[in-house]
């Protein structure tokens, strides 16, 4: 099956992108939404630009479209976007564990457009997921926190066993999602399998605002793997 993938750089939409391949999918494209609205209901903002270097690391085309994030125009925005390419698919890829407000805008998209939806994390839990990331050889990195029990020590801090621990503490203690699919944090990835070079951040910048904040990648490169 041909396919598309919903991707923002985190590292859900890029591991559902590494088991589509891995489950013998030909992914075409990687569908990238830019929104200007940063508390976009369902896309990342922060970062986009970095995700060209992605892209290019996994040999993947990639197709960047901006929309105003606003919460249902942007699904729109998303939908001519992938009507752009349906001609060349079959299926669209998304990497929701959980959250249903993403999923089922989605899979109507994909309905209306005569697409199969695609969602290889679905109903994994969230911890296990995070671990099977890391043993993989993904190398992510958190690029903003706006939850309770997050700090800016947390900004540019890598996903390792320590770090899930850190999540687990803080889904008992306030309730947040340990994936940040409720937008309790995101992520970007700087290596995993199915890059040819990994991707080094040699100039970072922390946004902090008191409550939340975000890393920004101002230069990154390529570095052999």
């Amino acid at each position: 099956m041909k396919a598309a993938v919903l991707f923002t750089g985190g590292k859900d939409s890029t591991y559902a992108t590494y088991l589509s391949l891995k489950r013998g999918l030909e992914v075409k494209y990687l569908i990238t939404m830019f929104p200007k609205n940063p508390y976009s209901w369902m896309f990342h903002s922060v970062n986009i630009e970095a995700t060209k270097l992605q892209a290019e690391a996994m040999g993947i085309k990639q197709i960047i479209r901006q929309t105003p994030g606003e919460k249902e125009s942007e699904l729109r925005d998303l939908k001519e976007a992938i009507e752009g390419v349906r001609k060349e698919i079959e299926g669209i890829v998304s990497g929701s564990i959980s959250s249903s407000y993403q999923k089922n805008r989605i899979d109507l998209i994909a309905r209306e457009l005569g697409l199969v939806s695609l969602s290889p994390l679905w109903g994994s839990n969230p911890i296990e997921i995070l671990y099977k990331m890391t043993k993989t050889g993904f190398e992510i990195i958190i690029t903003s926190v706006s939850a309770q029990g997050f700090d800016q020590s947390w900004l540019g801090r890598r996903i390792d066993e320590g770090t899930i621990e850190d999540l687990e503490k803080l889904s008992k203690k306030y309730g947040i999602n340990p994936s940040g699919e409720g937008g309790e944090y995101e992520s970007f990835v700087l290596d995993a399998p199915l890059f040819k070079k990994r991707i080094e951040a040699v100039n970072v910048e922390k946004i902090w605002t008191g409550t939340n904040g975000y890393l920004l990648i101002k230069e990154a490169k390529f570095v052999e793997k």
